[in-house]
């Protein structure tokens, strides 16, 4: 594997602020740690903010409900105070059939207590009619915790691309309804710069950013291990992330999600945070200069 070097941390804040980044950390980026330490690693590494994953995904990977557990909340709120650390987002609310959207009231007020102002979701219900019932149903539960709802997209998921995504949004028409766009589901999926560029700026309250090979992977279960434990920081891998990055609307918040799980395994989770990081600031340096 190639060696990167490391940037001094005082050498990546400056590139940060000079080219006006406001970068956030994604929980799945290093999930093993619990969100008080989560915090603590992403403000020592320089980050602004990040996004905690309150409700399990699969069975074999963990969450942390604060709603269901005082003493990690209280640790988590003091670790956001002391650290100068913001909470962009809460995940991961998957829209399936079986969904009672009135039960995420205490995850929605856990976050929404510790200052999220986004709550991520994902579209797991085939029924589209039944499926925007209940993202109108968020949306009006979320827009009373001052939330807004971000239906992120997947190849494997019933939204699969950006303009599927950005239709669903603007025919539910919530005025807290927004699209999270992920660089790797977008180059997966198919998605244009053309239609990213058509995208309305304020349904894109943040996205998330990370590389990969070039390469599509060839069946669904590898898909779902790259985008879910393999991935690459920005700059290390084969996606046009550069022209991702000029086709948003300026001012866009970052959010690196960027598990590598076989680095983190032989490195820890701290070199992964700050392996993403340099990542993101050299490229947006490459990119600025162009």
């Amino acid at each position: 594997m190639q060696r990167i070097p490391r940037l001094l941390p005082e050498l990546a804040v400056a590139i940060e602020q000079r080219f006006e980044l406001n970068l956030s950390l994604a929980h799945l980026t290093a999930l093993s740690l619990a969100p008080p330490d989560l915090v603590t690693v992403a403000a020592r590494v320089g980050f602004r903010s990040v996004g905690l994953r309150l409700i399990q995904v699969t069975p074999t990977s963990p969450a942390y409900p604060l709603m269901d557990d005082p003493a990690m909340f209280r640790e988590t709120r003091a670790a956001l105070k002391n650290n100068g650390i913001k909470l962009s987002d809460i995940e991961f609310v998957m829209i399936t059939p079986a969904l009672d959207t009135q039960s995420l009231r205490p995850f929605l007020e856990a976050g929404a207590s510790l200052g999220a102002s986004n709550v991520i979701v994902a579209p797991y219900d085939p029924d589209r009619n039944r499926l925007a019932d209940r993202f109108a149903q968020l949306c009006e539960l979320a827009a009373g915790y001052s939330m807004k709802v971000v239906m992120e997209f997947f190849p494997w998921a019933e939204i699969k691309t950006l303009s599927e995504a950005d239709a669903f949004v603007e025919a539910v028409d919530r005025p807290n309804g927004a699209i999270l766009i992920d660089s790797l589901h977008f180059a997966r999926s198919g998605s244009s710069f053309e239609e990213l560029s058509s995208v309305a700026p304020e349904r894109i309250p943040f996205v998330h950013i990370c590389d990969a090979p070039a390469a599509h992977p060839q069946s669904r279960e590898d898909l779902l291990i790259q985008a879910r434990e393999e991935r690459l920081p920005p700059g290390e891998g084969g996606l046009e992330l550069k022209g991702f990055l000029q086709h948003l609307p300026a001012g866009t918040p970052l959010a690196l999600e960027v598990p590598m799980n076989s680095y983190a395994e032989a490195a820890g989770p701290e070199a992964v945070i700050q392996r993403a990081y340099d990542g993101m600031v050299r490229l947006a340096k490459h990119t600025s200069q162009k």
